[in-house]
């Protein structure tokens, strides 16, 4: 670091590698204040169901994102002491962050095919299309991965010797496009997702009834959808330089999709719970839970002379209108 430009990188890395090591602290740290936020939602909603594909899906989420969190902050900060790191392990470790970040992402991903197929009325082809593409997402994910792998290090052969705090902050090559098949994907769900809510509004608008537009996002997801794909794009972005944003880590990220998701399946469960439907006249009423896998066929298999048919689009499964789903209202119709 002889000369004023040896010496301005070796600064400018310097402070990038700082703000990981300040910046995963602030993701576990949001991580799990949402925990301990809605842990009593947790415990009233999730712990009563019978075990499922659902539940199962939602505590491995749930505790892997936390598990991920602390894996980013002692990773961090492990690698800051001087001597730990090396050209091997920086190689390494660079590969292992993206392939457990990738499994926390592609978890979510079942979860949301899984909703897209719910929306769609269980449609066995809508199932097939967002497998095939799940399936490719992955495939584009590993060949990025093992490309940047094979190129890494090279690309941190002159700073790797640097007086660092961790591994060299170095982004390059086509290291952006390591998570654009997933992004791409993501847009593909947030599409079908899209599409079902305008189909759902056209239909109330036609109909005459009314719903307001925070209610119907959540309802159909769609805000969720659209929030973790911001994240994946955001990232994307930060990686290409072009927001102008210094590299913070993946720990925000990895907190942000772990608690869009869980609070996602949070508010299904809780729409779920109460569900209870009147038929017509008859005071006898027909709950249900939607809160499963196992029972997001229920649209299709109303008791006869049920309020809900296949052809309640604005209500399709778990999204039914909350002027049924409210015990309160059900009590004092089934009165009437």
């Amino acid at each position: 670091m002889t000369t004023p430009e040896e010496q301005a990188k070796y600064i400018k890395l310097y402070q990038g590698n700082l703000i990981p090591l300040r910046v995963c602290l602030v993701g576990f740290t949001w991580g799990l204040h949402d925990y301990l936020v809605t842990l009593e939602d947790e415990m009233k909603y999730i712990w009563s169901m019978k075990w499922s594909f659902n539940k199962f899906m939602f505590f491995w989420i749930r505790y892997y994102t936390l598990t991920l969190l602390l894996f980013d902050v002692i990773q961090i900060h492990v690698f800051s002491i001087p001597g730990v790191t090396n050209d091997n392990v920086c190689v390494a470790m660079d590969s292992i962050i993206r392939v457990v970040g990738a499994l926390s992402l592609w978890s979510v991903e079942i979860i949301m095919q899984l909703r897209v197929y719910a929306l769609y009325k269980c449609s066995k082809k809508i199932a097939i299309i967002n497998a095939l593409l799940f399936l490719g997402s992955i495939g584009g994910f590993m060949y990025v991965l093992i490309h940047n792998a094979q190129r890494r290090r090279a690309v941190i052969a002159d700073a790797i010797h640097l007086p660092l705090p961790g591994c060299p902050s170095i982004h390059s090559g086509i290291e952006w496009a390591q998570w654009v098949p997933a992004t791409a994907y993501e847009g593909v769900l947030f599409g079908f997702a899209l599409y079902k809510t305008l189909k759902s509004t056209t239909v109330r608008l036609r109909s005459g009834t009314r719903v307001g537009l925070y209610s119907l996002l959540l309802r159909d997801n769609l805000f969720y959808f659209f929030a973790i794909a911001f994240v994946l794009v955001f990232n994307n972005l930060m990686v290409v330089g072009i927001t102008k944003i210094p590299w913070f880590s993946y720990a925000p990220f990895h907190a942000a999709v772990g608690i869009l998701t869980t609070r996602m399946m949070l508010n299904v469960s809780k729409a779920a719970t109460t569900d209870v439907i009147v038929n017509g006249s008859n005071s006898k009423p027909w709950s249900k839970r939607t809160g499963t896998v196992n029972t997001w066929h229920a649209a299709s298999h109303a008791p006869s002379g049920s309020t809900l048919t296949r052809s309640d689009e604005p209500s399709t499964l778990d999204s039914f209108e909350m002027k049924y789903t409210r015990p309160a209202r059900s009590a004092r119709m089934g009165a009437v």
